[in-house]
């Protein structure tokens, strides 16, 4: 039976539903993918959708839906034709999502988390397991799966100390929500003890999908041939975060990046020709922001050659990486990359994909999202880490400037992603075996007879 605490907080989010729509309405303004089969949020979907009994993987975001495709593809190595349901809660986790859908696949948004939406949901789609990534545990889903004896773990799970204290805060939701899982495979064994303190099961602590990530071959060999025909050296501050650009774009014109310099100033001359002899380049983390950054970069005074209008690299200060799914292309330009979301206290962003395409990083302070890889990035040589902006950019200048010591650093990125391999294979294993050894259920919760399956359309049976 429910606790009281919970039905309240499900009579809460039925109650506040039309302010989650007007949201929704105001973001689809700016960003138009939110505008789309909006009522799926409500559990009401479109009669063409079909799909049942199978594996629910949910990847709120860009971030989680990429670590997602690592996990469907080992499914897919070791359980041929598995249908998946893929779930989204944003308009960029949805457009990467749609790139991984097969014949057989559904995609539709997560459901606002009512016990309505969350009923029609279940009721439409009956998975056989649900697979939450990262970090995504809500209250109505956890007890509804839980009723209906639905196995639901959480993969690739992280916690971190400021995602557990706002958790106690609210512990009369957060420990049965995550005691409820089925179980949860940690990234790391400090994750895996955070997590144990709200009541999660921890069957193994697997390490991090994204280490299994292969960058794009193609991106890789484009970014081998533009690289020749570069006049300088690149460094590229890498999935940017708001207030980021701006500290790089102030420390460069400190620097003398954008005006001369009198030569009586000898020793401003001197990292003013440094400045002057990189290319620099800032990726923005997410969409809407590229026209803002655009903006932000000439209203600083310095010409600025978007990757969307100008293809090939044109002639300008600043490159704007303003595309989708292309970091292997702009890692694999790079010389250096300077980690975003580490020089504002934000956790700092994959440092692993940099590593993978054998690019050297300079971080932040504030690498919280991926702390134990940040150390063993660090204990491996395959990063640097700074106080802050302006030393980022003297630390990636004096790589610049030492061939020998990148290389070095280049070689050790390579061996520091490739020695934590493994985690899309243990997981998707514990996957299968949970969903295999799971009773399939109608819409009302209760197990069904399993028929000899006719497999006209694969499920997990």
């Amino acid at each position: 039976m429910r606790s009281l605490l919970l039905r309240l907080y499900g009579v809460f989010t039925t109650v506040v539903q039309p302010l989650v729509r007007r949201k929704l309405r105001r973001r689809a303004e700016a960003e138009p993918g939110y505008g789309v089969a909006v009522e799926e949020r409500f559990g009401h979907y479109d009669e063409a959708i079909t799909g049942q009994a199978q594996c629910w993987v949910h990847a709120v975001s860009l971030g989680e839906t990429r670590a997602a495709a690592i996990l469907i593809a080992e499914l897919r190595r070791q359980y041929p034709g598995v249908p998946i349901l893929l779930t989204h809660g944003t308009a960029t986790g949805r457009e990467e999502g749609a790139k991984l859908l097969e014949p057989g696949d559904t995609q539709v948004w997560q459901p606002w988390d009512t016990p309505g939406a969350v009923a029609r949901f279940l009721d439409r789609f009956q998975p056989r397991i649900g697979v939450l990534m990262e970090t995504e545990v809500w209250p109505e889903m956890t007890a509804a799966c839980a009723e209906r004896r639905i196995p639901l773990v959480l993969a690739n799970a992280r916690l971190n100390e400021k995602s557990l204290a706002a958790a106690e805060r609210l512990a009369w939701l957060a420990r049965p929500a995550y005691s409820a899982l089925t179980a949860v495979w940690a990234q790391t064994e400090a994750d895996a003890h955070r997590l144990v303190s709200l009541g999660a099961k921890v069957a193994g602590i697997y390490g991090n999908l994204k280490f299994d990530a292969t960058p794009d071959a193609r991106q890789l060999a484009t970014a081998s041939s533009l690289r020749e025909r570069l006049p300088k050296p690149m460094v590229v501050l890498a999935s940017s975060r708001d207030g980021e650009e701006r500290m790089l774009l102030e420390v460069l014109k400190r620097f003398g990046a954008t005006s001369p310099v009198p030569p009586e100033q000898g020793a401003i001359r001197s990292i003013s020709k440094r400045v002057h002899d990189v290319q620099w380049m800032i990726v923005p983390r997410h969409p809407q922001r590229f026209d803002e950054v655009a903006a932000l970069i000439e209203a600083e005074g310095f010409a600025v050659a978007r990757r969307s209008t100008a293809g090939q690299p044109a002639e300008a200060e600043i490159w704007l990486g303003d595309s989708l799914g292309e970091m292997a292309l702009y890692y694999g330009l790079a010389d250096v990359a300077l980690l975003g979301g580490s020089f504002e206290p934000l956790g700092g962003q994959n440092l692993i994909e940099p590593a993978a395409c054998g690019c050297p990083v300079v971080m932040g302070p504030s690498t919280f999202n991926f702390a134990e890889a940040a150390q063993l990035s660090l204990a491996a040589g395959a990063s640097l880490r700074v106080e802050g902006m302006e030393q980022a950019v003297t630390a990636a200048l004096k790589l610049v400037e030492n061939p020998e010591r990148r290389a070095a650093m280049a070689q050790a990125a390579l061996a520091f992603s490739s020695s934590n391999r493994g985690a899309a294979e243990r997981t998707a294993a514990a996957v299968l075996a949970i969903a295999q050894a799971a009773e399939p259920v109608t819409a009302q919760g209760a197990p069904v007879e399993e028929a000899e399956p006719a497999r006209a359309e694969p499920t997990l049976d």
